[in-house]
């Protein structure tokens, strides 16, 4: 039987043969955070003892949630970030940069058949690259920049085909928002999505 993208890309990066629900340990190729996130990231790195990122060069700090700054204690998280990213040799996306899951993709960090994880919840909006992407806690984050790897639970997939054509006037946000109304808010947890058909291959 054949794998789904995440069946294969796990596979390739722990030199298995894994299938949905196995847990393993794997390379993470590349990391986020975003100002949101990245001071628990960095606080929880140095609670756990982190005194290096292992690999500076596969890791990202974005600041795009809070920018420009609204208070005081923002900008000091934001100095924070800079000061880690300057000592660790980090990536970083300053005030005006882009928007971090639009930086990622268009600066080169990821690829078609890695994996990457990010402190957000949007981190899966890479999947429309074929990459394995997904939202992680800060204190994830933190052991992904310490270690190189993280520890996964292999999604099951669902498939969904869109079929036919578009009324004119019907644009993707309106699929994806009636998509979302079908599966609601409690469906496909911890599930990758895979979507297939004329409809995705028009819009």
């Amino acid at each position: 039987m054949g794998k789904t993208i995440s069946e294969k890309i796990f596979s390739n990066h722990t030199g298995g043969d894994v299938k949905a629900g196995d847990l393993v340990v794997s390379s993470v190729d590349f990391m986020m955070g975003q100002d949101g996130t990245s001071p628990l990231a960095i606080k929880a790195f140095e609670e756990i003892g982190g005194k290096s990122v292992l690999e500076p060069a596969r890791v990202a700090m974005v600041i795009d949630h809070s920018a420009p700054s609204p208070l005081e204690g923002v900008s000091n998280l934001h100095t924070m970030m800079r000061e880690f990213a300057g000592e660790q040799g980090l990536c970083l996306y300053d005030i005006g940069m882009g928007v971090c899951h639009c930086l990622l993709p268009e600066q080169g960090h990821v690829a078609p058949g890695e994996i990457v994880v990010g402190a957000d919840s949007h981190t899966t909006t890479y999947g429309a690259i074929n990459v394995f992407s997904t939202g992680v806690g800060s204190t994830d984050l933190a052991a992904a920049m310490l270690t190189g790897k993280l520890w996964f639970k292999v999604p099951p997939t669902m498939r969904i085909e869109l079929k036919g054509r578009l009324p004119l006037g019907i644009y993707s946000k309106d699929v994806a928002l009636f998509l979302a109304g079908r599966i609601t808010a409690d469906g496909a947890t911890y599930m990758a999505v895979e979507y297939s058909g004329e409809v995705v291959q028009r819009l």
